[in-house]
């Protein structure tokens, strides 16, 4: 997948800048927050039509996304909130970025492109939910193509290179296939019967879909289950 080989081109230098960063004592969620304000800037430029210019911002943004992880861990700062905050500012600046394409081609009376917006900005949000809310029940539910990296990605070279409603018509497919596919992949591997919740691998204890659908109250989560999701849940973009 794309996000893979990303992060095997960009290990380096990207490990390299954290070097220098994490010495200057700069907290890992300030770098989160700051990803979230370029991605702001970023809407606001796809608002006022300057696309390729809100391109150039989303690629500082993202390279914010990738520098928190490593900085984190080389100031010794990595923790279960900062991974839940930056899973969280995440969703809010795909949401942002959409918002920004979507107010642009309203306010120049192009509503098929409008509604392609909303369209992709509903897959965006659907793709990481239905991971999320997978992985509650079942293991692992790492299947699709449309994670975050690639989005941004093809929205990135849309706006470059002026080509967003194609990219456009991509997002508002794309994601949402690979909506339809995590539900049929949760499906059938629930189907059968009980299976271990999603941090059964690091703690004991199985529960059937169905009880749970029954129960009023979810059971609560063990410290241990909660430490496997949200690792899993921190900068995969799902």
């Amino acid at each position: 997948m794309l996000t893979r080989t990303i992060g095997r081109y960009l290990s380096w230098p990207i490990d390299r800048l954290a070097a220098l960063l994490a010495p200057t004592g700069i907290p890992p969620n300030v770098i989160t927050w700051l990803a979230l304000v370029l991605n702001l800037w970023a809407g606001i430029l796809f608002a006022a039509g300057r696309f390729a210019a809100g391109g150039g911002m989303m690629i500082l943004a993202g390279l914010c996304d990738l520098l928190d992880g490593p900085v984190a861990r080389r100031q010794k700062r990595v923790s279960l909130f900062g991974g839940f905050l930056d899973s969280i500012l995440d969703r809010y600046a795909d949401l942002i970025l959409f918002l920004g394409i979507l107010v642009y081609y309203a306010r120049v009376n192009r509503f098929m492109y409008a509604v392609l917006a909303g369209a992709a900005m509903a897959g965006a949000v659907m793709v990481s939910y239905a991971k999320a809310r997978a992985e509650s029940l079942v293991p692992k539910s790492e299947v699709g193509f449309w994670d975050r990296p690639e989005r941004l990605t093809l929205m990135i070279l849309g706006a470059l290179v002026n080509r967003m409603p194609i990219a456009l018509w991509i997002l508002a497919i794309g994601p949402n296939i690979t909506v339809i596919h995590r539900i049929l992949h949760t499906w059938k591997q629930t189907k059968d019967g009980p299976l271990p919740l999603a941090g059964s691998e690091s703690s004991a204890g199985t529960t059937s879909p169905r009880a749970k659908s029954r129960a009023s109250i979810p059971a609560p989560v063990q410290p241990r289950d909660a430490s496997s999701l949200l690792t899993r849940a921190a900068k995969r973009g799902g």
